[in-house]
């Protein structure tokens, strides 16, 4: 399940790699900069690459996939005619399993459901090499921290919350498919240098506040787009104070402001860590390579010469927030809360309060949860809001079993769900009488987007951190600030809870089946409305693309939920045709207002040989790593997309799958987009750092040229002018 070795081998040159860079840079290195340097594909001749400008091809220790994604990801590498992956790989089936009346039910309605998914997801992984873990073992970024992640090292994930194991002080990258693919075939996996973001972390977190809290106010700092192209790399005395996990939960929630990923340095508690979940050895062989593991002293004297950005957050005088609703970044202290609710409208009773999901849902976290429940029922009070837990993993589920921990929460009334992300991507059966009625939750995930949870529009959903989540499902009412308010007499204390069990882990049923040589290819049944064979793309004709209709000009936010729905629609990960129908329907469309589809428009054009192009706003794509919101479009015939700006993330994909990424010079010329046009974007020139000029025919006959940039290098351009990224690695 985990090759020591190959930690083994890392380690025996990380130092060396480490100094060679540091030569070449001529200067101290960040903790960042030492990581990103070791693993350059090629490293023999390093010399020093600018921040935001430069590309650099890297070779990644691992590749870890969910099961939503690895059925795209995979039916493109059985298209690269390779007959095992070259590098480490797993896959985890935690996306598809429907959170409705308890794991009891749940995970057998799941097993049955699936079936076709999950048989071709093991069957494809036997064949090619790839580790399994089973429905039920727990949330793919919960497993990697338990089992495979390692200070120093770097991984890409199919998912966009893997910068999760940098809790474990990995550079742990979210990807889409296509170069997860590149990865496991044995390419380059190109990325450009990212600028490095400093979070200088001092005193020490007390009463209500949790790591949670920590970004959550770094959330509210940086937006949502704040930290787009660049690495967080957390410093300071108050890092050291933190536990593995709540630095991981800080990684974790570093994708909501655009992070490329997040990286805590190498500590006592991540060696605790590693020893408590059986790698004694790898903290050992961190320990030796401690001084490689964090930032040089010089940085450390003085971060602001080497960092691009310096932020501080006193871990003392932090309090508790919400954030929300609809957006990660709209953080509100808890204490300040309830003038909030009164501005703005919010519903004040809180339905549901939700605690899992990849950010929250390891051992601390469901301790200190459980620690504020069993005050509440030890004072005779019952909860108000519905309570609902998503453990982690199974080797969390059968610790906090042990512990009384679940049993506590159970008494509270809460429903235990499969190990699994459930509510959080929107696989939520959600028992109300009323599915569009304006109400409001607390979750302790990491994104709140309208719908994502349960489909809802009216949801208000609040992102807070376990603890309060308790705390506020007791209380019943959004505002709640357990640290100054009571329940009629009764007033909480403070939580507590451990950061791992004093017992150990508890034995667990791991779930894991391993890769089996000589496995038979993977069998897709030719009826098959669950997974379809890829075809490639046709490779582009090399000309302008000329008399594009416009098929839909976004308003506002327009996230990957937004262009490729979660949900109900996760069934058709692995089925382009399918899933392709819901292109864009969450979109708001900037002259009518209104949403709806946009599948049957897309097809028709594409039907007709012209393709079509899209135009948005800032931070098209945000969201998760689902490549899905690239190669539908695609198939349907988009051309282009014109943005103000782009999410790092799908920006990639869209290069990888062959669609013209484009922002615009001036973003005010986003105005001049009228409904009705037909556009020409002149990209038969197109040279790295070049501008592309779009000309906009109105429907009164009158026409304007306006300008756009693009970031494409010479290999994406190659990927362009093969149809895709696969093509051109074939």
């Amino acid at each position: 399940m985990y090759d020591v070795e190959i930690v083994k081998d890392f380690y025996s040159e990380f130092g060396a790699k480490v100094e060679r860079a540091r030569k070449a840079l001529d200067r101290p290195l960040t903790l960042t900069e030492k990581i990103l340097y070791a693993h350059l594909y090629d490293d023999r001749e390093i010399s020093p690459l600018g921040r935001c400008t430069d590309y650099a091809n890297f070779r990644p220790d691992r590749v870890a996939m969910q099961d939503a994604t690895a059925q795209m990801a995979l039916l493109q590498f059985m298209n690269a005619g390779k007959d095992a992956v070259c590098v480490p790989s797993t896959v985890h089936c935690d996306h598809l399993i429907c959170a409705h009346k308890g794991v009891e039910s749940d995970l057998p309605e799941a097993l049955k459901t699936n079936s076709e998914v999950y048989d071709f997801l093991a069957s494809a992984s036997a064949r090619y090499g790839i580790g399994f873990w089973k429905p039920g073992a727990g949330i793919i970024h919960q497993i990697v921290l338990e089992n495979y992640a390692f200070p120093g090292g770097m991984m890409v994930g199919t998912d966009s919350h893997t910068p999760n194991a940098g809790g474990l002080g990995m550079l742990a990258i979210g990807v889409g498919g296509a170069d997860a693919v590149d990865v496991m075939t044995g390419m380059e996996w190109e990325l450009k240098m990212p600028k490095i973001i400093g979070v200088r972390l001092s005193g020490r977190l007390r009463g209500w506040t949790s790591a949670k809290d920590i970004i959550l106010k770094l959330a509210g700092i940086l937006t949502t787009k704040g930290a787009t192209n660049a690495i967080i790399e957390y410093f300071g005395p108050g890092a050291s104070t933190l536990s593995c996990t709540g630095k991981a939960t800080c990684c974790n929630m570093g994708a909501e402001v655009g992070a490329t990923t997040s990286v805590f340095p190498f500590d006592s508690s991540m060696a605790h860590y590693l020893a408590s979940t059986g790698r004694e050895i790898v903290a050992e062989l961190a320990t030796e390579n401690a001084v490689n593991l964090r930032a040089d002293n010089e940085v450390l004297a003085e971060p602001e010469k080497y960092y691009d950005r310096i932020i501080d957050i006193d871990l003392t005088t932090l309090e508790p927030r919400y954030n929300g609703p609809f957006t990660p970044d709209a953080a509100h202290i808890a204490r300040e809360m309830k003038d909030e609710i009164k501005g703005c409208n919010y519903p004040e009773k809180v339905e549901v309060s939700l605690i899992g999901s990849c950010t929250n849902s390891s051992y601390q976290d469901l301790s200190r949860a459980a620690s504020v429940a069993r005050q509440a029922l030890e004072a005779g009070l019952k909860p108000v809001a519905q309570l609902i837990v998503n453990p982690g993993s199974e080797r969390i589920k059968a610790t906090a079993e042990r512990d009384g921990i679940l049993q506590t929460l159970k008494d509270a009334g809460a429903v235990i769900m499969t190990n699994a992300c459930g509510p959080c991507i929107g696989q939520w059966k959600r028992i109300t009488d009323d599915p569009t009625a304006h109400n409001s939750i607390v979750t302790t995930f990491n994104r709140n987007f309208a719908k994502r949870a349960d489909g809802n529009p009216n949801t208000h959903a609040f992102i807070v951190s376990p603890e309060m989540a308790v705390a506020v499902a007791f209380a019943g009412k959004l505002g709640f600030d357990p640290a100054a308010d009571s329940i009629g007499e009764f007033k909480f204390h403070a939580p507590e809870g451990n950061d791992l069990p004093l017992e150990g882990f508890a034995p667990y049923e791991e779930g894991y089946v391993a890769p089996q040589a000589g496995s038979p290819d993977p069998v897709i049944r030719p009826d098959s409305e669950r997974i379809q064979k890829l075809k490639a793309f046709e490779p582009w004709n090399g000309e302008d693309f000329i008399s594009l209709p416009l098929l839909i000009k976004t308003k506002g936010k327009c996230t990957t939920d937004h262009i490729s729905m979660a949900g109900p629609w996760l069934k058709y990960r692995g089925h382009l045709e399918n899933i392709s129908e819901n292109l864009l329907m969450g979109a708001v469309d900037a002259f009518s207002g209104e949403t709806g589809p946009v599948a049957p428009l897309a097809r028709k054009y594409r039907d007709e040989g012209t393709g079509s192009i899209v135009i948005a706003e800032d931070n098209y794509g945000e969201g998760s790593s689902r490549e899905h919101a690239a190669m539908e479009p695609r198939f349907l015939g988009v051309k282009a997309i014109l943005a103000k700006s782009f999410a790092r993330i799908h920006e990639t994909n869209l290069k990888k799958q062959g669609v013209l990424a484009l922002t615009f010079c001036d973003p005010d010329d986003y105005d001049k987009v009228r409904k009705g046009d037909v556009i020409d974007v002149i990209c038969s020139t197109i040279t790295p750092g070049g501008r592309i000029a779009v000309i906009l025919h109105h429907d009164d006959g009158k026409s304007e040229t306006i300008w756009a940039n693009h970031t494409y290098n010479e290999q994406q351009i190659r990927w362009f002018k093969a149809g895709s990224a696969l093509n051109s690695l074939k």
